[in-house]
């Protein structure tokens, strides 16, 4: 029977007697636990002593050596045999005690399937508190890859997060988020993680660990992120060569791999033309931590290109190799700071004009100081080749006053592509009568679009468009205090480049378009 004392509800006892009560509660509860803790000691003593020698004969017919048989070993035999006997219960504690050695033991690999054969070999040698510099050309499936080692890593680290960095934030969800997005699909993992847009991440659900997404605009916030537990131990910047310098990369380096013993630092990007450009110039440095991989798409299957991409570089081999040596190789080809190399000086004739059959117009607005410039240009795609047929380049002419020059020059039979930060004169324009619209610009835009010109020759007459011919042959990259070219495009004193990139905008923002 209940003891009558101990259904006296608390609130009716003494303070002596609570504390009384209390102190003998957590004697017995003590003793509890001391003979718990006894208990489970005794029983893993038990189960890791050696088996009896006639066990050990039993055992080892399973394959089971001398040095592994003791009784834990005489258990997982037993549910074993109860098991392939149809015991459904002993199937079931089987299954439980094969999953739960592959959940402690299981290391992820990537299969075959999804490794380049450029990869193969240096997929085998990937170490920690190594940096991994990829580059090279178009298709070289790099940033795949990185991509492909990072669900990897990640997979094999319960403790490490993730941090992808662009240097220009609007460039992350269409490209470093939807190429992880990509990989994990093709990996069959996508049940495994859980994606966010607001802010971009995708976490592994198992653990929680995280792949954070970053702009460089600011790389000091970059210090701001938190990971609940563990530490950023993985590291990748794409499109490294967009970056400012070295000592941008030490920061950015700095404040993302922080506290733990091992990391992984992972770079690509497609090396920019000139020779002297930061990243061409720093791979040069001897360091002994520092690995630089190349690839380009000769390394790649076809089937995983495509025929319309290798149709592409195919065509830009034959008409200018230069040009697909670097875009499509990899290789800096270029000795100076020039942002534009392939040009072609000389006298364009009206017989040529007069078989150019669909022009490119494009309009940089400017008042004063900043010019005014409108550019009228062919062009040839067969042959990869822009020209520059025709220019105004003023100051403190009006929208009507240009507008007219326009109308009266008969260059209102193409789409004008303008300067969409003035939509204002854009639309001065329609009313005029001229078919203009504002160019479509974006996060990435302006690098797109010297991409794209870059890639191509341009023919330039210096008679027609003088002032686009000083322009152009006289812009160069920027350097710093020690002369090495940054990354980057200049402003300024570039308002004829300007309309000649507005003039393209409908050719290298459609999907697909190769720049």
């Amino acid at each position: 029977m209940a003891n009558e004392q101990n259904l006296i509800p608390t609130n009716r006892r003494s303070k002596s007697e609570v504390r009384e009560n209390a102190r003998k509660g957590g004697i017995k509860s003590g003793q509890v636990r001391r003979q718990k803790k006894t208990l489970s000691e005794l029983a893993k003593m038990i189960a890791e002593n050696p088996a009896p020698a006639q066990a050990k004969k039993s055992l080892a017919k399973l394959g089971i050596d001398d040095e592994n048989a003791n009784n834990n070993a005489r258990i997982v035999a037993s549910v074993y045999s109860k098991a392939i006997e149809g015991n459904m219960m002993a199937v079931e504690k089987w299954e439980q005690l094969v999953a739960d050695k592959k959940a402690d033991t299981a290391v992820y690999e990537l299969p075959a399937r999804v490794i380049g054969k450029a990869f193969v070999d240096i997929n085998r040698r990937i170490e920690p508190n190594i940096e991994y510099v990829f580059e090279g050309g178009r298709g070289g499936l790099k940033s795949s890859y990185v991509a492909f080692k990072i669900v990897e890593i990640l997979k094999n680290n319960p403790q490490m997060h993730a941090c992808i960095t662009r240097q220009v934030a609007g460039t992350l969800k269409d490209s470093v988020y939807a190429n992880m997005k990509w990989a994990i699909n093709e990996l069959g993992l996508m049940e495994e993680f859980e994606f966010k847009v607001s802010p971009l991440e995708i976490k592994y659900i198992k653990t929680g660990q995280t792949i954070y997404f970053r702009g460089l605009d600011d790389e000091t916030k970059l210090k701001s992120i938190k990971p609940e537990f563990g530490y950023i131990g993985i590291l990748w910047k794409e499109e490294k060569d967009q970056m400012k310098g070295d000592a941008q990369e030490r920061s950015v380096n700095q404040s993302v791999l922080r506290g733990g013993d091992i990391s992984y630092d992972f770079s690509s990007y497609n090396p920019p033309k000139s020779k002297s450009n930061w990243v061409n110039r720093i791979k040069l440095v001897p360091n002994p931590k520092r690995v630089i991989h190349h690839s380009c798409y000769t390394d790649a299957p076809p089937e995983w290109l495509g025929k319309k991409f290798i149709e592409d570089a195919e065509h830009l081999k034959e008409v200018n190799p230069e040009a697909y040596e670097h875009e499509y190789l990899g290789i800096p080809n270029g000795d100076g700071g020039n942002v534009f190399e392939y040009l072609e000086i000389r006298d364009i004739t009206d017989e040529e004009i007069s078989h150019m059959d669909r022009i490119y117009p494009g309009v940089d607005f400017g008042w004063y100081p900043d010019q005014y410039c409108y550019l009228r240009t062919y062009y040839d795609s067969a042959r990869e080749k822009i020209y520059l047929i025709d220019e105004l380049y003023v100051n403190k002419w009006s929208n009507e006053k240009t507008a007219k020059w326009i109308k009266e020059k008969g260059y209102d039979d193409y789409t004008i592509i303008c300067d969409s930060a003035e939509p204002k004169s854009v639309n001065d324009y329609r009313d005029a009568g001229l078919p203009a619209r504002g160019a479509i610009k974006g996060p990435g835009s302006i690098e797109y679009g010297f991409k794209f010109l870059q890639a191509r020759t341009l023919v330039i007459d210096p008679k027609r468009t003088p002032h686009a011919y000083k322009e152009i042959t006289e812009y160069e990259y920027d350097r710093d205090k020690d002369g090495n070219v940054i990354s980057g495009y200049p402003d300024g004193n570039d308002h004829a480049i300007s309309a000649l990139r507005y003039a393209y905008e409908p050719l290298f923002n459609r999907r697909g378009y190769s720049a």
